[in-house]
């Protein structure tokens, strides 16, 4: 065993250390990412809502030009023609900042007013029917030209006259729109840090944080798995990082258990390979007493010399491989068919029964009861029962002072299934270690146990392809073991056959 179960250690101790893995880039943790992630995320945001800003402000201030020119053109239509001075009407063009205000009224275009008109005019905006497309594009177009270039701007007017038309330059427009440009710039900056930063904030307290203690919990406890201080302490969330947290933690448990079971498995390894090696030594002395015993011609010796040495020879065989249940698996079973009552005859002496009047035996087996099994473990497994019986009513007897205290073996015979039971009068299992009754070191707090004969018993006994259970609602504790016959192979039939 101590060979098998040091395996995996050494294996693992073989690893690559924690330092040799890989690990993320420094300086970059999840809070540096999720930053990097919410600050150009903001951004886009103030660029979206910029552009349709700017188209709006580009949109009214021309609004705002033809509104002037409607009341520019009011007062110059309601004089008589020819009656307002030259003075004046630049006075209105100035007010206006335009160059040119003309009407269409009917059929017919009247320029009211102009001043310094250019001969051409390269940019119209008609502002009836203009798209939301078209403000964008326009809006950008003039923001993105130089130089000082008049423009046209066309608009609907007011009382009779159909349209209203305003040559004004585009530099003090362009102007206004830069303003406007930087003020949205300002306030979409510190708009956008204040909502970065409460972003940033807020996920870092109700992910990141909850992330970064999932994390130092593994790594502490991949520095220690075998401390019960790394293990990480659930918290009271109910969503996915809550279950992570109570799913790390049951995991965490689950593997120091299972840690501190490999240690004492090889703990128990060791310390069995140095008893082994002095306790052969001792029965093979033994074994060579029984063998001269064996010439004494004492009736009384001559009946127990056999047992004797048959019960070395088992001692020897069990040293020999060294507590078999630590090995990787135990060796198939030699099955043949054989006679039930000589087995739990023997499994009575061997277990110091046969002299024990405090203790009743009783054996119930069908006469002629034959099962097909591997004697010896066969054996084994109703030796551990039987002694874990012996112990239980021991333990039971000093606590409450007396009682009546019985081990019972049955035996019975049900098709091609053989079924024994072995019962006592006892305390019965506790509730608490009936889940884990089959696994190594599940002891029922009994002084002086081992945990490893339930265990045994029970990788024997599925090495026949059988079943052993606790039988529920008996007084004390009653194991029932199942063991079915080997299927019959015709072909080995009929080779016997042909052979006889």
């Amino acid at each position: 065993m101590a060979a098998t179960d040091l395996q995996p250690i050494q294996d693992a101790d073989q690893r690559d250390p924690p330092a040799a893995w890989p690990r993320g880039p420094a300086g970059l943790g999840l809070s540096g990412k999720l930053l990097l992630l919410t600050v150009p995320l903001v951004m886009i945001a103030a660029i979206l809502l910029y552009v349709p800003a700017i188209a709006n402000f580009w949109v009214n201030r021309l609004n705002d030009r033809v509104a002037a020119a409607n009341t520019a053109a009011l007062v110059l239509d309601a004089a008589p023609l020819g009656m307002v001075p030259d003075s004046l009407s630049r006075e209105i063009l100035k007010s206006i900042n335009a160059r040119a205000v003309a009407i269409k009224m009917g059929q017919q275009r009247r320029l009211l007013a102009s001043d310094n008109l250019p001969t051409a005019i390269e940019h119209d905006v008609d502002l009836r029917d203009m798209t939301v497309w078209e403000a964008i594009t326009g809006s950008f177009q003039m923001m993105l030209e130089t130089g000082n270039q008049p423009i046209r701007i066309v608009g609907p007017g007011v009382g009779n006259a159909q349209f209203v038309e305003i040559v004004t330059d585009e530099q003090p427009l362009r102007l206004q729109m830069y303003r406007f440009s930087r003020n949205v710039v300002v306030v979409a900056l510190i708009i956008g840090v204040l909502t970065a930063s409460l972003v940033y904030f807020a996920l870092h307290y109700l992910f990141v944080r909850p992330m970064r203690r999932l994390t130092a919990s593994l790594v502490g406890f991949h520095e220690n798995p075998e401390s019960s201080a790394r293990i990480i302490v659930p918290s009271q969330r109910s969503d996915e990082i809550g279950v992570a947290e109570r799913e790390l933690s049951d995991m965490q448990r689950d593997l120091m258990s299972m840690l501190h079971q490999k240690s004492r498995l090889a703990a128990l390894g060791l310390a069995v390979s140095k008893i082994n090696h002095d306790l052969r030594n001792l029965l093979a002395s033994a074994q060579l007493l029984s063998d001269q015993l064996a010439s004494v011609p004492d009736p009384r010796v001559q009946r127990f010399a056999p047992k004797l040495v048959r019960s070395l020879e088992r001692a020897i065989a069990f040293c020999q491989s060294t507590l078999s249940y630590g090995r990787a698996q135990e060796a198939a079973p030699d099955r043949r068919l054989i006679l039930i009552e000589p087995v739990v005859l023997e499994v009575r002496e061997t277990a110091g029964l046969a002299s024990d009047a405090s203790i009743a035996w009783v054996a119930a087996i069908e006469r002629g009861l034959a099962i097909d099994a591997d004697p010896d473990q066969l054996f084994r497994v109703l030796l551990n029962l039987v002694r874990n019986a012996a112990q239980a009513l021991e333990s039971h007897a000093s606590a409450e002072g007396g009682g009546a205290q019985q081990i019972r073996i049955t035996g019975k015979r049900e098709g091609a299934v053989a079924i024994l039971e072995v019962s006592d009068t006892g305390p019965g299992v506790p509730q608490k270690t009936r889940d884990h009754l089959f696994e190594a070191f599940q002891t029922s707090g009994r002084p002086g146990g081992s945990g490893l004969g339930l265990a045994i018993a029970a990788e024997l006994v599925r090495a026949h392809g059988g079943d052993i259970h606790l039988v529920e609602g008996t007084i004390g504790a009653t194991f029932r073991i199942v063991i079915p016959d080997r299927p019959v192979e015709l072909l080995s039939i009929r080779n016997e056959r042909q052979r006889a």
